[in-house]
Parts: structure tokens; sequence; C-alpha cells
């Protein structure tokens, strides 16, 4: 029988339904509001999630070529395009009706679509005051991925010199300066969102702070 191309499959079409729930509750105004990923909506957050379950290798290596090898641009632009072509209900329809197939996108990795949606779904909820549980036991496998990955930048190396702290979970790493939050504040972090999107405190907060800055 053959691997498994997405990793706890249950549980990330468990929270791609969560999210699609959430997203059924926003107004107009709200999905043209700015995201936590910089210079997107959350109408553009939204069509991006949905890219992971229909994009082809082929299109995306495509994309990425025109894009000059700027994989950031390639996925706004997709994201921003996707948008422009589906309004927020189709898409949100979409979510749910891929939220168990079990497909990724190429040249991601199978813990890929976990942080995706754990993390994607706080852009959202977060900037609208929304309510969207990040439960501890799923943000730890997805910590344990991107904290040495190069693909998210190294977090191991960008936070180097301050500890982060789980509040919620046994979970911790580094040394120094304590910073402490929810797993899934720890995992906003860890992916370059900022502090105050995060909610986290402790002593080395504001060398996190300027970290993210740079």
């Amino acid at each position: 029988m053959p691997e498994p191309r997405v990793t706890m499959l249950p549980e990330v079409a468990a929270q791609r339904h969560a999210l699609a729930d959430l997203l059924d509750t926003l107004d107009r105004d709200e999905w043209s509001a700015p995201s936590l990923c910089l210079g997107w909506t959350v109408h553009d957050v939204l069509a991006h999630l949905t890219l992971s379950t229909r994009q082809s290798t082929a299109g995306m290596v495509l994309r990425i070529l025109r894009a000059r090898g700027d994989f950031d641009r390639a996925e706004a632009r997709a994201a921003r395009e996707r948008a422009a072509a589906h309004p927020p209900a189709t898409l949100t329809a979409q979510l749910r009706e891929t939220a168990a197939v079990d497909r990724r996108v190429g040249l991601s990795s199978p813990r890929d679509p976990l942080v995706d949606v754990l993390v994607h779904g706080q852009d959202i909820a977060r900037p609208l005051r929304r309510r969207l549980p990040t439960p501890p036991e799923l943000a730890v496998p997805a910590l344990r991925h991107v904290w040495s990955n190069v693909f998210y930048g190294r977090p191991s190396r960008r936070l180097h010199g301050v500890r982060l702290i789980a509040t919620d979970t046994a979970w911790s790493e580094g040394a120094g300066p304590e910073v402490c939050g929810t797993a899934g504040d720890l995992l906003l972090l860890a992916t370059g969102r900022s502090v105050s999107a995060s909610g986290v405190t402790g002593a080395g907060v504001g060398e996190v702070a300027a970290r993210l800055r740079s």
C-alpha cells in the first residue's frame, strides 16, 4: 500500500472544514481585509488554500519560472489570479469538497498541508478577531516540521538565542530569554508572523520582534 501523500490527513481535513465553517460567517468587507500575509487579502489566502489540491507540479514550476525563480511571488500571483476568478462562496465550497483529498502541491512534503491550513487559518482569523482554535496536538508536529526547514527560513537559526516555550503543551526549543505562548502562537512566530499577531509574552519578545522585522 503506498504511503499517504498528506500526513495526518484526517486532522488536516478537520481543520479545513473548521476554517470553511468560519468563512461562511464573513461579510463582504471582511473578504477584502488584509490578512497576516503581507499584501494578501483574506480572499487571496483562501484562494491559495484551494490550490494545494488542484495545481499540478508542472503548472507550479512554470509559474515559478515566470516569476524568475521567486517562489513567493509565484504563489502570490497564483492566489490573486484565483481570487479574481472565483467568488468567496465558490472557493469555500472547494475547500470543503477537497478537504480530505490525499494530494499536495508538487515539490512539497507530506507535512506541509498541515502547516498550511494551521498557519493560513490564523492568517485569516486573527486580523478579523475571529476565534479559530489551533489544537496543540497538531501545532507541535507542525512546529517540529518547520523548525529547521530551509523552506520556512530555518526558524532555528532566525530565532537563535531565545527560548520558545509552549504554554499549552510540553514543547520548547532554543536557549536564552524566554518567549511564551500557545503552540499555535509559536508556530506563527516560526513561520514569520509578527509578535503582535501571535500574542506571545516574555523577556525575549523584543528580540524576536526585531529578528522578524529584519
